[in-house]
């Protein structure tokens, strides 16, 4: 038993250095291509309207608030300044989403975003991102690079499509430090260890985001009110909860192979469903020991198999919203054939460990 799992780590780890790797230095060197064109069209943005500001910068060779999505899919999230006057309300009623609402109704005036703030007093997400679109139209008209960049058009949403590669789509935001959502105040569960008193005042104070972009829980039915929440993002939080160990080796593993055999008809599977089912595995292996690099091919074993079974229910929750489920609005079929590759991806790797040269 013991031989048969040091021959699985090594061939991830052979795995991770060949496949992972390449991976990651394709992904770098698009990023940079795909960032030159993005701070370009952000700075004309600039230009028209001072309130949007690129927060676009690269820091040890990586670009903050920049998302991969997938190797031709990217997000850029744009923070925005100056949330002060408004009270951030997490009723729960729309998951995924909370408002902004003036904590006064004299401070209207007072705010930096007037025009976009609602008859009720709601800071309105689809206001903003609405002119935002419109701005961005126009810079991408004006920018250096407008040869190769245009809008994706029919979607609310701000994307662009680079050379006809990639798509970028840009999503102004605010942070939300000092201050835990409501809908998250579940998390840590009392009797789980891990991770810990320490770390999870770290996460805590790291604290999240609030996207403008259409929501999960609110496709289809976009009544006014709805479309005015913003979209809670909790990426920093998750970042630092995946330090230590070999936690991003293995979501490297599982990116790369998500890539390589799971990009499926109706997009049932994003790098996204990979790092949220790892955070649960976190907390079935509270231990430290349990992120050994021996323990590697276990870990990754337990999150495809883990990955089935979310496949089969149709269900994937949110780690920090469990009300939220990654898998809304997908088609069941592709959820059945994305369950069917991974079980096969599942069973190769646990029963001929050297199908990873292979894969």
């Amino acid at each position: 038993m013991i031989a048969t799992q040091a021959k699985l780590v090594y061939q991830l780890n052979k795995y991770y250095n060949e496949r992972c790797q390449a991976r990651k230095a394709a992904i770098a060197k698009t990023i940079r291509e795909v960032c030159k064109v993005v701070s370009d069209v952000l700075k004309e943005v600039e230009v028209q309207e001072p309130r949007f500001i690129s927060s676009l910068s690269e820091i040890d060779a990586r670009y903050e608030g920049m998302e991969v999505i997938s190797p031709n899919e990217f997000e850029v999230v744009l923070y925005l300044n100056q949330m002060g006057v408004f009270n951030f309300v997490d009723d729960g009623s729309l998951p995924g989403c909370a408002v902004l609402k003036l904590s006064d109704g004299r401070k209207r005036s007072m705010s930096l975003w007037v025009e976009f703030i609602t008859a009720s007093g709601y800071l309105s997400a689809r206001k903003i991102r609405s002119r935002f679109q419109t701005l961005v139209a126009q810079a991408v008209d004006k920018c250096s690079y407008r040869e190769v960049v245009k809008m994706v058009a029919d979607t609310s949403e701000v994307k662009l499509r680079i050379r006809e590669r990639y798509v970028v789509q840009i999503t102004p935001a605010f942070k939300c430090t000092g201050i835990w959502p409501r809908s998250a105040a579940q998390w840590p569960m009392p009797h789980i260890p891990w991770p810990g008193p320490n770390r999870v005042a770290e996460v805590k104070a790291e604290g999240f985001n609030l996207l403008s972009k259409e929501c999960y829980s609110l496709t289809g039915k976009q009544s006014s009110a709805e479309s005015d929440a913003w979209v809670l993002q909790f990426s920093e939080a998750e970042n630092r909860l995946l330090m230590g160990g070999c936690r991003k080796k293995c979501l490297s593993v599982l990116k790369t192979l998500r890539d390589r055999h799971l990009e499926l008809p109706g997009q049932p599977l994003h790098n996204y469903h990979m790092k949220t089912l790892l955070l649960y595995e976190c907390e079935k292996h509270p231990r430290e020991t349990d992120w050994d690099e021996s323990c590697l091919g276990d870990r990754l074993n337990g999150i495809l198999l883990q990955l089935i079974s979310c496949l089969q229910c149709r269900r994937c929750p949110h780690y920090f919203l469990p009300n939220l489920d990654l898998f809304q609005g997908k088609p069941h079929s592709a959820l059945e054939a994305a369950a069917k590759q991974t079980w096969r991806l599942a069973r190769e790797i646990l029963t001929n460990a050297k199908s990873l040269d292979k894969l």
